[in-house]
């Protein structure tokens, strides 16, 4: 591992900005040795319990409040817990926050926010996995590029955020295209400022979410943005919780008794795109029929492995390749994974939703 950050990548702002001001110097302080071994610690193994105890509540992430709108036009009803709070929220770095706040109980990410969580000493585990086959981002370019190709990169601007999805698809796209980190420029934002730095010419390139392109590419299309596609995937969407909620033996529970709403809520949006598209898309999110259509087009068939063997395969990929652009230290990511959780989601779906 290089004893020494990426060229032109501040480290520091990585770590600082997703642990938040006040926990930031507590969280780097707490790494500073290397030694993530604390967020194992007290883990529950503990078996789930059958029924959730009355009373009990949960903090759920719910993104542009997608699951509540999954449960209700899928028809799934309530679960057997109050949800004591949605939280409008997505960004690993932002839920790892709210973690650390105590103001929320689970979320769903990528692969990479449980890492940077790991690194910084906080104990969370993974209860849920959903597996991704097809590029969930693509590569779009500021306005009058001459990029054509990922080859192309060496030597650009490149937006990159360590600590999301985002980041570790621009890492393994670098890597399969031969390109070393010292190769490009970094240019350390989160993802909520990649079309902003697009747009004036702050990168050249930056990773974008499949729902943000047809918007973009309307815009500036005509200017001279495109976009490059690649095979890259990210290939895990999770579920995952802080390591104490997950000792509460009536929130394990609950979250055991969640996962198949969760599971549900994605394959029946998966095979009913069309009324996706009318009452998320156009409705709460403002686009036009014909955009929401292109991004239904990418979406992913969701499959949820009841073996999680290629999640901890992959997931220990992501934390190397991380690891040898000196962003972690390298650590075997089976502590990532709470096992009592393991096939819960691919019981509650179709065989055809299985891996």
């Amino acid at each position: 591992m290089p004893s020494s950050p990426v060229p032109g990548v501040d480290r520091r702002f990585f770590l600082t900005s997703l642990l938040g001001a006040a926990a930031g110097v507590a969280g780097l302080s707490g790494c500073a040795d290397g030694s993530a071994a604390a967020a194992d610690e007290g883990a529950s193994t503990a078996p789930l319990a059958k029924n959730v105890p009355a009373g009990t509540s949960l903090k759920i992430a719910s993104y542009q409040n997608t699951q509540q709108l999954q449960f209700r036009l899928a028809k799934l009803g309530d679960p057997p817990f109050t949800v004591s709070n949605w939280l409008n929220i997505g960004a690993g770095p932002d839920v790892i926050n709210a973690f650390r706040a105590k103001s929320l109980d689970l979320a769903n990410n990528a692969g990479i926010p449980p890492i940077q969580a790991y690194y910084q000493g906080f104990d969370a585990k993974i209860v849920a996995i959903n597996i991704t086959r097809k590029p969930n981002y693509l590569f779009a370019t500021k306005p009058g590029s001459d990029i054509r190709s990922v080859d192309d990169f060496k030597g650009r601007r490149l937006a990159f955020s360590q600590g999301q999805a985002q980041g570790v698809v621009l890492l393994r796209a670098l890597k399969k295209a031969g390109l070393k980190y010292d190769d490009v420029e970094l240019v350390p934002l989160t993802s909520n400022q990649f079309l902003t730095a697009l747009q004036s010419g702050q990168v050249d390139i930056a990773p974008l979410a499949n729902s943000q392109v047809p918007a973009y590419l309307k815009q500036y299309e005509g200017k001279g943005a495109r976009i490059v596609t690649t095979d890259v995937v990210d290939l895990l969407s999770l579920l995952w919780a802080p390591v104490s909620v997950l000792n509460d033996s009536a929130k394990a529970a609950a979250i055991a008794a969640y996962i198949p709403y969760w599971a549900k809520g994605q394959v029946w949006t998966y095979e009913h795109p069309d009324v996706w598209n009318r009452e998320f898309y156009v409705k709460t999110q403002n686009l036009t029929l014909p955009q929401a259509e292109a991004i239904t087009e990418l979406a992913n068939k969701p499959l949820f492995p009841p073996s999680w063997d290629e999640a901890i395969k992959w997931e220990q990929e992501t934390a190397d390749l991380l690891a040898e652009g000196g962003f972690v230290k390298k650590f075997d990511v089976s502590e990532l994974f709470d096992h009592r959780f393991e096939g819960i989601a691919a019981k509650s779906v179709p065989a055809e939703y299985r891996k």
